[in-house]
């Protein structure tokens, strides 16, 4: 960092601090830009020069305490079982939305086009583990359906608390998170089980290469959905075990 730039940083950062303690204070997560200024110690022109407005303040707040989140998140010893990390990872994503309600509604609660940074940053890290337990052989689905899956959960989840004040342990979470888990991750194998034969998989393939593209007789939409990705669930185990369909 050069030392002219230095000065630029520390400002960016006294008003980004003094916004997020705004936000903070306040019940609906509202502020002016006047009232940041004044805490930041900075004239307007300064803070538009910074962020060209507010909505761009609020975005650059943010990602700063999401980051600040993430790197704690991340800091953290892996347990060596990747579903006990998706739970720890669950219950810390819904202590942080409850705990910020104000940042945590700038990057859920706003309708927008995609995703904000931060929010998108946590999808990755989601997609990550998703993928840890697809090589482990513990999911359902495959790896970019089930991140969607918790994230919509966790997302819709944590926007409720917040709405109607709830606290961080209550019981509503922990019978999501663990209707998510069941639904999405698989039990580990039971030692001694028949393992996936190639003719199980040969069969998985002719059975989802005959299904339609539309509905299945009776089956729902989502049990037909889920049947296709327990067919091609068995392919993936059979290729993570070395075995292959002939």
């Amino acid at each position: 960092m050069t030392k002219e730039a230095s000065p630029a940083r520390r400002t960016r950062a006294l008003i980004i601090d003094a916004a997020a303690d705004l936000l903070a204070a306040s019940a609906r997560g509202e502020f002016s830009t006047r009232e940041v200024c004044e805490a930041a110690g900075v004239a307007a022109p300064t803070l538009y020069h910074h962020f060209g407005d507010k909505d761009g303040l609020l975005r650059e707040v943010a990602e700063d305490r999401f980051s600040r989140y993430l790197t704690r998140k991340q800091a953290l010893e892996t347990t060596g079982d990747p579903v006990e990390n998706f739970l720890r990872g669950w219950n810390m994503h819904v202590e942080f939305g409850v705990t910020n309600p104000a940042l945590y509604t700038i990057m859920y609660g706003c309708p927008m086009d995609g995703r904000t940074a931060p929010a998108e940053h946590a999808h990755a890290v989601l997609v990550t583990m998703m993928r840890e337990l697809e090589r482990a052989g513990r999911l359902r689905m495959p790896a970019e359906t089930a991140a969607d899956m918790v994230d919509s959960a966790a997302v819709g989840l944590t926007l409720h608390l917040i709405r109607t004040r709830a606290g961080v342990d209550d019981h509503l979470s922990a019978i999501v998170r663990d209707a998510v888990t069941a639904a999405v991750i698989s039990p580990p194998a039971v030692p001694g089980a028949p393992s996936v034969t190639p003719q199980l998989v040969r069969a998985a393939a002719q059975l989802e290469a005959e299904m339609p593209h539309g509905p299945v007789g009776t089956l729902r939409a989502s049990e037909t959905t889920l049947l296709r990705e327990w067919l091609t669930q068995l392919s993936v185990l059979s290729i993570a075990a070395g075995g292959a369909p002939s």
